[in-house]
């Protein structure tokens, strides 16, 4: 997601340093994004650039002390202009983050994470220029439905708007065509009336279609049926509409009294036989209105014979119909059954494609610049050859928008022209999409590659008594081989979950794990490993005969395997849990709570999952010297813990000064990179 260059941002900057304001001034010019700042330290300060600049963000620091989050927000509500208010902040808090969010925040940026920041401001100014075009689109409609409403009384066709089958609004051409005086004698009468017996069927299965949803039809012949019992010959219109807020369908009668073929002929433009421009900027708005319903598979294309003036020069101005007539019959020649043609401009032809794939529209494409690249076109007494450039767009939910998809598409025209011409560019609105989906394809196989090929890798972190409790406790941690090195499981697990692939992955990692404890039993060292368990692998019911006979066939003497699984997960599989713990310690096994005290009430999970070690949640190990009440918080956790006969793990202990405090709170274990960066973990 991009913000538009030509767009400035106007952002009043709440800061206490001015180097501070320009770093993130560069940092947003530097990414291309076109600022207006003002900075301000105080209320009357804030005012006058309020006034004075009227900002689209306001970016502050919450450290700033000369002025307070609810004197910012009081004072943009007395503003009145929809402003979003971004938190920047060099460290993240949860109770911080909740107070600023509460109190006005739309956004929190990261100073220490530019490509946050950026994301940030990105999404912040896009969302505010969307609801303010919302806004705009919204006042719009209301002119509209009022135009509408007084254009309705006023116009010659006859109008009438239905519900469930019955009028509700009627406009005084549709009293007079079909002989009543008020609306009142139309009001509760079916539409179905209007119509003679010979037509009534279709008509009727007609609006049953379309209340269900389908395509509308674009005429419907009928013969129609006064209040006299006369008849008359008529083509119906329907469109979707809505009456006083409730959705109907509008219904238009027109007389028949030009010849249909007329009027077909009217549509066309007379030198190529298309679709005129009015008639094709009609087709794309219905192709338009179709995609914010959810059809897929349509594209917009503007085709251009390269270098058309020199071309036009050589065959003489006269002949240049002629020229431009014969290119069109080829483009035409390649349409589909549903597709449609028509001249855009001088020498412009826009295609509109229904029905096709993302790689169908693709081979439209080449077949169509192959075919017109081979043909040899005979005009007056020359023969020559013609090359094109194509530019199209596909239309989905994203840019369905006449405007924009037109816009688009005749980008991707120029792009296509400025490499050269005989070239095609084709925009595509879902790209991003469509490559996460790729990346998303390139890992699983990766995955599953890694799982036949044994293309993971098994760390391991030194898990330290505080108690001198015997023998040695690492945590199991794992890495995959990927093609640019050793890969996190934070960029590959997710995949691996969405897949249902992480319990052969727990399954690969507990083997591996067993076999190197097995290994380690010649030493007679007692070693514990703790092992992560992913949540899906709750659901294996053959997990735990598979690792009781692999326990078996060990025959570990000093070596455990301690299984782990983060609180938050086991509370949302609470009865597969409980059900899986019970089993594993039935075999021997033991099983530790990751991220405990995170909870409400953590220590009532343990009355369902009987937990050997509790991992305390790390967000309390952040500055840990520096916050009193997580050392208050950690050391109540120790005094539950022992009394309960658990034993407690603190996890992310970063420096000497948390090590001394927790072992004061009483807590058992401690592991962080301070003690030890994780290492291979060889046999």
């Amino acid at each position: 997601m991009s913000t538009k260059t030509d767009l400035v941002i106007k952002i009043l900057f709440i800061e206490k340093s001015v180097e501070d304001a320009e770093q993130i001034i560069s940092l947003l010019r530097n990414n291309g994004i076109a600022v207006r700042p003002a900075r301000a330290t105080d209320s009357a300060q804030m005012q006058a650039a309020l006034d004075e600049l009227g900002p689209d963000l306001v970016m502050f620091d919450p450290e700033i002390g000369s002025l307070e989050l609810r004197e910012i927000t009081r004072l943009l509500d007395g503003h009145g202009r929809d402003v979003s208010l971004i938190a920047l902040v060099s460290q993240l808090d949860n109770d911080a983050a909740t107070d600023m969010f509460v109190n006005g925040v739309r956004g929190i940026a990261l100073r220490s994470q530019p490509r946050q920041l950026l994301a940030v401001v990105q999404r912040d100014f896009e969302s505010l220029n969307t609801r303010r075009q919302l806004r705009r689109l919204e006042a719009a409609l209301r002119e509209t439905e009022r135009r509408c409403d007084a254009l309705l009384d006023s116009s010659t066709d006859a109008i009438a708007y239905v519900h469930e089958g019955m009028h509700v609004r009627a406009n005084q051409a549709y009293l007079e065509t079909f002989g009543y005086t008020d609306f009142d004698e139309l009001l509760g009468l079916p539409v179905l009336d209007m119509i003679g017996p010979s037509d009534a069927e279709e008509f009727k299965s007609t609006l049953k279609a379309l209340s269900r949803g389908e395509k509308i039809p674009g005429r419907l012949e009928v013969q129609a049926r006064r209040a006299d019992a006369s008849a008359f010959k008529a083509n119906v219109e329907f469109a979707h509409a809505t009456f006083e807020g409730e959705p109907c369908l509008q219904v238009v009668f027109r007389r028949q009294k030009v010849d249909p073929g007329v009027i077909e002929q009217l549509q066309r433009d007379p030198v190529t036989g298309l679709f005129n421009r009015a008639r094709m900027l009609e087709t794309i708005d219905q192709a338009v209105a179709a995609a914010t319903e959810g059809n897929m598979g349509q594209a917009l294309l503007l085709i251009e014979p390269d270098n058309w003036q020199s071309v036009v020069s050589g065959v003489g101005l006269g002949k240049a119909d002629e020229l431009l007539a014969a290119f069109a019959t080829k483009v035409e020649s390649l349409l589909g059954p549903d597709d449609t043609a028509g001249l855009l401009g001088e020498h412009m032809i826009g295609v509109m494609l229904h029905s096709r794939n993302d790689e169908s529209i693709k081979q439209w494409i080449e077949s169509l610049q192959t075919s017109i690249a081979g043909e040899i076109f005979d005009v007056g007494a020359r023969s020559l050859t013609v090359a094109v450039s194509i530019g199209g767009s596909l239309l989905s939910e994203k840019n369905a928008n006449t405007e924009l998809l037109l816009d688009q598409a005749n980008q991707a025209l120029r792009n296509a022209q400025s490499q050269g011409g005989n070239r095609s560019d084709l925009h595509d609105p879902a790209a991003r999409e469509k490559a996460d989906a790729e990346r998303e394809r390139y890992w699983l196989n990766l995955l599953k590659q890694a799982l036949a090929q044994n293309d993971f890798v098994l760390y391991h972190q030194q898990v330290i008594s505080l108690q001198d409790a015997e023998g040695e406790f690492s945590e199991i941690l794992l890495r995959l081989n990927g093609p640019q090195g050793e890969v996190l499981p934070g960029f590959f697990l997710p995949i691996a979950e969405k897949h249902n692939l992480t319990p052969a992955i727990d399954r690969w990692v507990l083997s591996h794990a067993i076999e190197l404890l097995r290994q380690r039993e010649r030493f007679g060292t007692p070693s514990t490993f703790f092992v992560k368990l992913t949540s899906n692998s709750l659901n294996d019911t053959q997990l735990i005969p598979w690792l009781a006979d692999r326990m078996k066939q060990a025959a570990l003497k000093h070596g455990t395997i301690v299984l782990e699984m983060t609180e938050s997960k086991v509370i949302t599989s609470l009865r597969p849990a409980q059900e899986f713990v019970s089993a594993w310690k039935k075999i021997g096994g033991r099983f530790a709570l990751e991220q405990f005290g995170s909870g409400l009430n953590s220590f009532q999970l343990l009355t369902h999952i009987d937990a050997d070690y509790l991992k305390l949640d790390r967000s309390y190990m952040a500055d840990l010297p520096q916050h009193p009440e997580n050392q208050k918080r950690i050391a109540e956790l120790c005094r539950q813990a022992g009394e309960m006969k658990r034993q407690t793990i603190a996890e992310w202990v970063e420096d000497a000064a948390s090590t001394s405090l927790l072992f004061a709170c009483g807590v058992d274990f401690v592991q962080g990179n301070f003690l030890q960066e994780p290492q291979r973990l060889m046999a």
